[in-house]
């Protein structure tokens, strides 16, 4: 018989039907005379009942959890069920029989992640692979429907955002970085392209155990051509949008699953409430928190502020002095730049981090040394403002940071499967 996935043999239309499926053993429970099995596979969950008479007796009796197995059997609607429906099986045949499964109820964190080769299975976890999935596609499809390209930069570089948090490592007796942003390159390619976007690792040394940082992260970023931070937010708040609506109505089964309401995100759309970073300052002070002009906004203020929204909200005009070289003062107030934040609600962190590009390689310079920069370093990088430089605006999203949002997961961690932190390399 055709093997089909589980999800699809949960039909009224095959009452009484013989069906094959196959899978791995999820739960087991015996008695006197029956075994119920509960078969996993991608797609969803189904009980399998084993009678005493049956010739798949003797297998369903050695068959132990995590094992993979095929199985035929008759479909039964049972509202007892966990999904609604039976399988009665009438033959067994186990495919890989696993030792005993080191994973139980009730163990640590720590633990699950030692053996996260194993705890990726967990049905959780799956649920969370599935919505991250269509977190990345919908990225790309938000960017490919409006007409940029996608494009890719190296990871090893000379150049960086900051010269703080970075990894070096040894290229062939020369020390080089491992790129933190794609952002550089891509304004190479404006002029070829004008609207690029990417999808690839970024790399940080921070020295964070927080429940939101990584030392290896999936960084999507865009970069366009004559674009300005309105037209910049606008971008960040549609696409936050498209991928909401997108799993939301893709990934509702997934969402539920994981105790989040799906309508919580339909009702994410366009306009996200702005603020700038001197009225956010104003708002906190209500609040009983009281932050000094020129401090960059910590987790605690950042939670605290986006409570009194229930959708994403744009943070602008952050102080120039705390900004990376490459974003630019404002006209209208030298003291800030022409940059944004998007923080999330019930998290409060940051998701995107965005600004207009400066064109002045003066400016660029001198911020480079008072961060300890050499300048010379980023002279291929100042060609592109010599050569036919325009306006220009892009951002970058931490993916599994809206993974994290949008399954409602405590820890970063759980957002990617083999996560890198401080502590972890394995496995």
């Amino acid at each position: 018989m055709e093997f089909k996935p589980i999800e699809q043999v949960l039909d009224t239309k095959l009452e009484g039907k013989q069906v094959a499926i196959r899978g791995w053993v999820y739960r087991k429970r015996d008695q006197k005379e029956i075994i119920f099995l509960t078969l996993r596979d991608s797609s969803d969950l189904i009980q399998a009942i084993v009678k005493k008479d049956s010739k798949a007796w003797k297998g369903a009796e050695k068959i132990t959890i995590e094992s993979s197995c095929e199985l035929e059997g008759t479909i039964r609607e049972d509202k007892r069920a966990p999904t609604g429906f039976e399988l009665q099986v009438t033959d067994l045949k186990i495919v890989g029989l696993a030792e005993r499964f080191p994973i139980a109820k009730d163990l640590s964190e720590e633990f699950l992640l030692d053996v996260r080769h194993l705890s990726v299975r967990m049905q959780k976890l799956q649920q969370v692979w599935k919505i991250r999935s269509k977190v990345f596609t919908a990225f790309r499809e938000f960017f490919l429907q409006k007409g940029y390209y996608e494009t890719h930069a190296p990871f090893f570089t000379k150049t960086s955002e900051s010269g703080l948090e970075l990894f070096e490592v040894d290229y062939f007796g020369k020390k080089v970085r491992l790129a933190q942003t794609w952002q550089f390159y891509a304004e190479a390619l404006l002029p070829a392209l004008e609207k690029i976007f990417t999808i690839a690792p970024s790399f940080r040394a921070e020295k964070s155990k927080t429940s939101r940082h990584l030392m290896e992260f999936w960084h999507g970023e865009m970069e366009a051509a004559w674009m300005d931070l309105d037209g910049l937010a606008k971008v960040c708040e549609e696409l936050i949008s498209y991928i909401c609506q997108k799993v939301a109505k893709d990934c509702a089964k997934e969402l539920k699953l994981l105790g989040r309401d799906p309508k919580q995100f339909e009702k994410i759309k366009p306009p996200f409430p702005r603020v700038t970073y001197t009225e956010a300052l104003r708002i906190l002070e209500k609040d009983g928190m009281k932050v000094s002009w020129g401090k960059d906004l910590r987790t605690p203020e950042e939670k605290q502020l986006t409570t009194h929204y229930d959708k994403p909200v744009i943070v602008t005009h952050y102080p120039k002095e705390a900004m990376a070289f490459y974003k630019p003062s404002d006209p209208k107030d030298k003291k800030v730049a022409l940059c944004l934040d998007v923080l999330v609600p019930g998290t409060g962190f940051e998701l995107i981090g965005a600004s207009v590009r400066d064109l002045d390689i003066e400016a660029m310079k001198k911020a480079l040394k008072s961060k300890g920069e050499d300048p010379k370093d980023y002279e291929w990088y100042f060609d592109t403002r010599r050569y036919g430089a325009v306006p220009h605006a892009g951002f970058g999203m931490g993916m599994d940071r809206f993974v994290q949002w949008i399954c409602g997961l405590e820890s970063i961690k759980d957002a990617i499967p083999f996560p890198r932190t401080m502590e972890r390399l394995t496995p």
